[in-house]
């Protein structure tokens, strides 16, 4: 069975964190240029057949098969980009695509793919942005969709604004982003580490969006028609040092403001047994939740159902019980 040794719990708690919260534009958690070096990273480390980025991806590109109508304009921004290029292939009657990133590396990871795909026939050009800062004309675009990717920003409300602002009436938005329950495992590990040798729980992950919250974030940012869903995914791993590694190639490590840059030989020691002892699994490898929160909003149109007006309904509770003969509550 796997042993870690002092070293790699080291670098597990200080920079492999996913994070999302729905925070304040003034309030700076995350260290966005930090986070763009770290993608500049993740874009040589990154696995095209990565089966969790992958899946995330197919999930959420499936999505446009459940409408009817094309979309010919699209903008892909940043998180797994290039799972979502592969993924779009003749799917949403996409004919131009913007594929964005605030990291050089990744955009240009994306550009030298694209001769793989070229024959899907999609006019595909490449930007180096913020999320946080979009620069796309107002009502220029039919889609926007993004793979674990917003959770990095410091104003999740804010980029979902512009998003919408960036869709043409009727457009459409598509996100995936890490939730609540990701690496609870860990989670529970650090605490009773931390509990245990220093006597209380000290800061060491970022926080994340719960499920309940995102339906207020679609509402919230103006979008109509709100809808989330959840799946859960668990990866096995050979050493928790594996699990490191995934993520940094994700560009998932920690991006705190207020990262701890160090962290106690004992709690780190302490973090590795608990979390060996209480899911390691028989034959030693080591299991891994990751969350994924899916929200699916639409910009504003004529076009779309709209609820009725509150005391509009021509038929009461009363006439229903009497035509099925049941007992209503």
């Amino acid at each position: 069975m796997y042993r870690p040794n002092g070293n790699f719990l080291r670098r597990f708690l200080k920079r492999s964190f996913c994070s999302a919260e729905n925070i304040d534009s003034k309030v700076q958690i995350f260290d966005r240029h930090l986070k763009r070096k770290q993608r500049d990273r993740a874009a040589w480390l990154l696995n095209r057949k990565d089966s969790l980025v992958n899946t995330v991806a197919d999930n959420l590109v499936d999505r446009l098969e459940d409408v009817k109508k094309t979309f010919p304009s699209a903008l892909c921004l940043g998180g797994s980009m290039e799972a979502i290029r592969r993924s779009i292939r003749g799917r949403g009657g996409i004919e131009k695509l913007i594929m964005m990133d605030s990291s050089y590396d990744m955009v240009k990871l994306c550009k030298d793919a694209e001769k793989d795909l070229s024959s899907d026939n999609i006019e595909t050009s490449f930007m180096v942005a913020d999320e946080e800062y979009l620069p796309i004309k107002e009502s220029s675009v039919d889609l926007v969709i993004s793979c674990l990717g917003l959770h990095w920003t410091n104003d999740l409300p804010g980029a979902m604004i512009q998003s919408r602002l960036a869709l043409k009436p009727d457009g459409l938005f598509l996100a995936a982003i890490f939730g609540g329950e990701t690496l609870k495992e860990l989670r529970i590990a650090c605490t009773i580490a931390h509990m245990e040798r220093e006597g209380g729980v000290s800061p060491r992950v970022s926080p994340l969006a719960q499920v309940r919250d995102a339906g207020n974030l679609l509402t919230r940012a103006g979008f109509t028609l709100p809808g989330v869903d959840v799946d859960e995914y668990q990866v096995r791993y050979n050493s928790a040092l594996e699990l490191i590694e995934h993520l940094r190639a994700m560009g998932e490590s920690n991006a705190l403001v207020n990262r701890i840059k160090f962290l106690k030989r004992d709690t780190a020691l302490a973090t590795a047994a608990v979390y060996e002892s209480m899911f390691a699994a028989e034959d030693g490898s080591i299991p891994a939740t990751f969350q994924v929160i899916y929200m699916t909003g639409w910009r504003e149109h004529e076009s779309q159902q709209k609820a009725k007006r509150r005391g509009s309904a021509t038929v009461s509770f009363k006439d229903i019980q009497k035509e099925f003969g049941g007992q209503t509550t």
